[in-house]
């Protein structure tokens, strides 16, 4: 399975619309969305896939967030400022991220196969014992070539990322 991980969105339309066209080409199925989307309407832009996403520090609108992803359907699902989630045997750790000593602790654990985060509008893949550390990229105040989202192979347990301006 291929599962899509963004963060940052900041209603960054055009980035949106690329990272899910990225997606589409990548035959992913579930996107993990590691915060900050900030307005209720972006959440749209996934139509189509499972969704699961947390609060960012810019996600004020709390109640029509959880209505947008109300009306996503299916497995979809706003999980409050922290995620744990399972797919295919592999647990993550999904949260925003403000503080990097948080999300470094969570790594230290092991008790996850993946931590995702965002906040740092900076990509980040590496290890701390058996868990993977993951910031996909940012879609605003980041460098161009940092415009990332990354692609999770439960399979092979590999992480790749792709630029939104291939």
């Amino acid at each position: 399975m291929h599962i899509g991980i963004v963060s940052d969105t900041h209603d960054n339309v055009e980035a949106i619309e690329r990272a899910t066209e990225i997606f589409a080409e990548e035959g992913v199925e579930i996107v993990v969305h590691c915060g900050d989307f900030v307005a209720p309407l972006m959440v749209d832009y996934f139509e189509g896939f499972e969704l699961h996403g947390v609060l960012g520090n810019n996600d004020g609108d709390v109640r029509n967030l959880q209505r947008a992803f109300d009306s996503l359907g299916g497995e979809s699902q706003l999980h409050g400022r922290f995620a744990d989630l399972e797919f295919d045997g592999l647990s993550f750790a999904v949260l925003h991220g403000e503080s990097k000593a948080e999300v470094d602790a969570i790594a230290a654990g092991d008790g996850y196969d993946f931590v995702c985060y965002g906040h740092h509008h900076e990509r980040e893949l590496s290890a701390d014992g058996r868990t993977t550390v993951l910031n996909p990229g940012a879609h605003v105040l980041a460098a161009d070539d940092d415009r990332t989202v990354a692609i999770v192979d439960t399979r092979s347990q590999s992480v790749r990322f792709r630029s939104l301006l291939e």
